[in-house]
């Protein structure tokens, strides 16, 4: 096995950089490993407006060290009511790359989110037009669905009917967690992809109960069984043009984890890279992580390749407990855990 492996620099193509002294505390945990990323939009209030995404562009540029070459790609957040009109001057104005929809109430301050994808059709064909991807959070909402079940049911109600009507616009199933969501990408057109997070390749949702509640493990989507995990594995080191980088990094403060209605999120960012490595080893395809995580997604969206190059190295480095920000201390991913990969 090599000790070294050289990729052309890589893209997050799904951050929540968050805002504040959080953002200027995490950005650079991002900015240090990829060259550009796709930013979420749930602020509060979320980015709905070109204004609104161009300031906040303005903020995370000022946060990030100027000794690292970072670009943020900015995000409209979809809500019943949004015109087909921002969207198009988002795009032509350079401020937009694409639109989230959030399905109303699915995960952290979605409360604004699509109440149901019927009322958005004039926007989605707005985007179409324009060639924006739309990036879905996939997963129903009703209380009556369980927790487990939501995203396999996304797809029977929502993305099947959203591929028929809109045939040529862009989709990115984010952060995907089943076999059912994997393979209806693969099996899709082209016009179709996916994300795939980190902490969905090391772990199923035993993770979170092991030896009672284990709040740092809990994201939304949440994680699924053990035949998932491994049908996610096999989708983002099979090689297929479909499955891209996409971390989900989403940092809350340890109170905001460890509380009695604990926040939804896993802080990847600081070990992100590494991480994909070690999956990408065990997996025997080390010389596919190039493809996952720096050509398949800025293909997709239509971006040159990066010209740089990142460099891994087969070296221990033990992830630390928690991380000490400015204001707040983060559980960070494989807190504790000795990874042996490294970012030179």
């Amino acid at each position: 096995m090599t000790d070294t492996l050289t990729i052309r620099r890589p893209d997050d193509w799904h951050v929540h950089l968050r805002d504040g002294a959080m953002l200027s505390d995490v950005v650079n945990h991002t900015a240090r490993q990829f060259a550009r990323a796709i930013v979420m939009p749930n602020l509060k209030p979320p980015v709905t407006t070109v204004a609104a995404g161009r300031a906040y562009r303005d903020r995370i540029m000022a946060a990030v060290d100027p000794s690292l070459d970072f670009t943020p790609l900015m995000t409209a957040y979809l809500t019943d009511t949004i015109a087909p009109s921002e969207l198009r001057e988002g795009k032509n104005q350079g401020v937009f790359t694409a639109a989230k929809l959030y399905p109303a109430n699915a995960t952290t301050n979605s409360a604004h989110g699509v109440s149901d994808i019927k009322h958005i059709h004039g926007v989605l064909d707005a985007m179409e037009d324009v060639g924006m991807p739309l990036l879905l959070h996939g997963e129903v909402t009703h209380k009556d669905v369980d927790i487990f079940d939501r995203e396999a049911i996304f797809i029977d109600e929502v993305m099947v009917g959203l591929v028929r009507e809109h045939p040529g616009l862009k989709i990115v199933f984010e952060h995907i967690t089943t076999k059912e969501a994997a393979d209806f990408v693969a099996e899709a057109g082209d016009n179709v992809a996916a994300t795939i997070t980190p902490h969905h390749l090391r772990y199923n949702r035993n993770a979170i109960f092991e030896g009672g509640i284990r709040p740092h493990y809990y994201c939304l989507p949440i994680a699924k069984r053990e035949k998932h995990r491994l049908a996610l594995r096999k989708a983002a080191t099979s090689g297929s043009h479909k499955f891209f980088l996409g971390t989900d990094t989403a940092p809350h403060a340890v109170g905001a984890k460890e509380s009695a209605c604990g926040c939804a999120g896993v802080f990847n960012a600081p070990y992100a890279l590494e991480s994909y490595a070690l999956t990408f080893q065990e997996e025997g395809a080390l010389d596919k992580l190039e493809k996952f995580a720096s050509i398949n997604g800025p293909k997709f969206y239509g971006l040159p390749l990066n010209e740089g190059t990142i460099t891994l190295s087969k070296k221990d480095q033990k992830v630390p407990e928690r991380l000490t920000l400015s204001e707040t201390d983060i559980i960070p991913f494989h807190a504790g855990e000795t990874l042996s990969w490294s970012v030179s």
